[in-house]
């Protein structure tokens, strides 16, 4: 049963990439409804630098004490961001201002870059993020990096809106389409073995 589960797990991802990626493949990422919380943009320079100390971040926010709604919501968003952009694992997602998944890593980003600058007005976490915020702002400047923009660089956020990929770009994007091939060669590859290995119990 265990073995028959976890195929039908695989068809189910496999079905959700290839539903998800038909039903959005022309939607707008800025349609929606803007009456959440709202969070400002993030420069494509910034970026990079974000990422690099997102963990750092969301760690030290998952631990926070003096919390509010608006804060716990904004953490929340860039979580679900974060998931929606396959958890930063898309090549080029952060640095390509040409990925698909560049507007929705700009997204979570954003929002942890907000709750970063949150946390340096909350009596417990301050020191921590201050110094996180030190660490980030000698790199933006060491690496030359707080100038360099993109065509999302003015966009704004809001938790109401959840920014997905355009789906419709990945096609003309060779990163992201041989990173979506690879994983459904790889999830094919482990269905059929382990469709070959139910049909050999059950023939046992």
């Amino acid at each position: 049963m265990g073995a028959k589960r976890w195929v039908a797990r695989l068809s189910l991802t496999a079905l959700f990439l290839s539903v998800t990626g038909s039903a959005l493949a022309h939607s707008s990422n800025s349609a929606g409804s803007h009456a959440g919380i709202p969070i400002p943009e993030i420069s494509h320079g910034e970026m990079a630098v974000m990422a690099k100390y997102r963990d750092r971040i969301i760690d030290l926010a998952s631990r926070a004490t003096d919390t509010n709604e608006p804060f716990r919501r904004v953490l929340n968003y860039a979580r679900i961001q974060y998931s929606y952009c396959f958890w930063g694992r898309m090549p080029g997602s952060v640095t390509d201002e040409r990925s698909p998944f560049n507007e929705c890593a700009h997204a979570y980003l954003a929002a942890t870059k907000a709750v970063l600058i949150a946390m340096g007005d909350m009596p417990r976490e301050a020191d921590a993020a201050s110094a996180i915020i030190t660490d980030a702002d000698v790199e933006m400047v060491r690496r030359g990096l707080s100038l360099i923009t993109c065509r999302f660089s003015g966009e704004t956020f809001n938790t109401a809106n959840v920014v997905r990929p355009r789906w419709s770009e990945i096609p003309m994007h060779a990163a992201s389409m041989a990173w979506l091939s690879a994983l459904m060669g790889i999830l094919l590859g482990v269905f059929f073995a382990a469709k070959r290995l139910l049909s050999g119990q059950s023939s046992e």
